[in-house]
């Protein structure tokens, strides 16, 4: 007779992480609004949060939310992941390489891959993460494979239980369906969608004043909605309307939500992409690398940007096409040909304040 031998399941170790402290120096920080995403299931609480949201994208496509679901523990946890990531030996995350050439962003951006100015190459490393999904199966490094399950715990509470949300207060703005945004944002369908594990190294005093202390130009996300965790190293800022440059305040227990292409397209300018770069960190910070945690929020590949009809964008002139170069382009063919030109070999990044993307449509840079 056959023995069956039960073995244990073994749980992943625990992993924990540390966040460094803030800067002690005075900056100048963006005044940006904070959505209490509590609210949302409250009487009213949907109708308040999207007036509170709307008067804050009429100022600047940057804001926060707090109170989203999600334990500090549960955050750093992803750090932790991330920073052991890409603590693994070159050749081994070389194994899984992005198609970045091809327009592919899932799986791992090398360091150095970008000329940001001549003789002087970025000091990014990227691992992306695309949905759970059969169709977006691939494989992954062993740190990611042992955390699987919490890694996708961790990205579906953010899909349904943050983005979700936004994007119903989008809709509640616009006068449209509750699930007007959701029906575009579908998880189950093919598209962009990705947790991104980000790790800018940091750089020697005569690196930065060569890149002029600009670590990545002022540009726009190429999808929905950029989320970003928090993490203190103070080195993002946001351009305001009157084109000033102002630092983004990592606050404790907060999401940094800031707009992309694809809403500012479909509402024809009306929700608009927000500008924002990577500066050199101050100088009690100089000497940390700089770890993030960050989701993005992509359309379904499918999804036809052409401007959609609201009788808010009507009643506020978003009538007449504004961008016809726009008209026609979905939302995968928009990312696979941005993330392309990024790593266009040839081209120096600090030279570059405009290039055509797709069908005539361009992305603009800014110093």
């Amino acid at each position: 007779m056959a023995t069956i031998v039960e073995t244990a399941r073994t749980d992943p170790p625990v992993l924990t992480y540390r966040q460094v402290p803030e800067t002690q120096f005075e900056l100048q920080w963006a005044d940006l609004a904070t959505l209490d995403l509590s609210l949302f299931d409250t009487p009213g609480g949907k109708e308040k949060l999207a007036k509170q949201l709307f008067q804050a994208i009429e100022k600047i496509g940057f804001f926060y939310v707090i109170n989203f679901g999600l334990s500090q523990e549960a955050v750093d946890r992803q750090f932790a992941i991330g920073k052991e990531l890409f603590n693994l030996p070159t050749d081994e995350k070389l194994k899984y390489r992005a198609d970045l050439e091809n327009g592919g962003y899932n799986g791992y951006k090398p360091l150095g891959l970008r000329e940001m100015r001549p003789g002087v190459n970025d000091n990014t490393e990227i691992y992306n993460i695309p949905k759970f999904i059969p169709q977006l199966e691939r494989s992954h490094p062993d740190i990611i494979n042992t955390h699987r399950e919490e890694i996708e715990r961790f990205a579906r509470h953010i899909n349904d239980d943050i983005v979700g949300k936004l994007l119903v207060l989008f809709a509640i703005i616009l006068e449209l369906p509750e699930d007007f945004f959701l029906q575009k944002h579908r998880y189950d369908e093919k598209s962009d969608c990705h947790l991104r594990y980000m790790k800018y190294h940091k750089r020697t005093r005569e690196q930065n004043e060569t890149l002029g202390n600009v670590w990545v130009k002022g540009h726009t996300d190429f999808g929905s909605l950029t989320l970003l965790f928090r993490q203190p190293v103070a080195a993002l800022q946001v351009r305001t309307p009157e084109g000033e440059w102002r630092y983004v305040k990592p606050y404790p227990g907060s999401i940094t939500v800031n707009l992309a292409d694809s809403l500012e397209f479909l509402t024809n300018g009306f929700l608009k992409s927000s500008i924002h770069r990577v500066v050199a960190p101050p100088p009690d910070q100089a000497d940390i690398d700089r770890l993030g945690v960050l989701y993005f929020v992509r359309p379904e590949d499918s999804v036809v940007l052409n401007p959609i009809q609201s009788p808010v964008l009507e009643k506020l002139g978003y009538t007449k096409t504004k961008d016809d170069s726009t008209v026609g382009i979905t939302a995968g063919e928009w990312v696979k040909a941005r993330v392309a030109k990024g790593t266009t070999k040839g081209r120096v990044r600090s030279e570059l304040n405009e290039e055509t993307i797709i069908g005539g449509k361009s992305a603009k840079y800014y110093d």
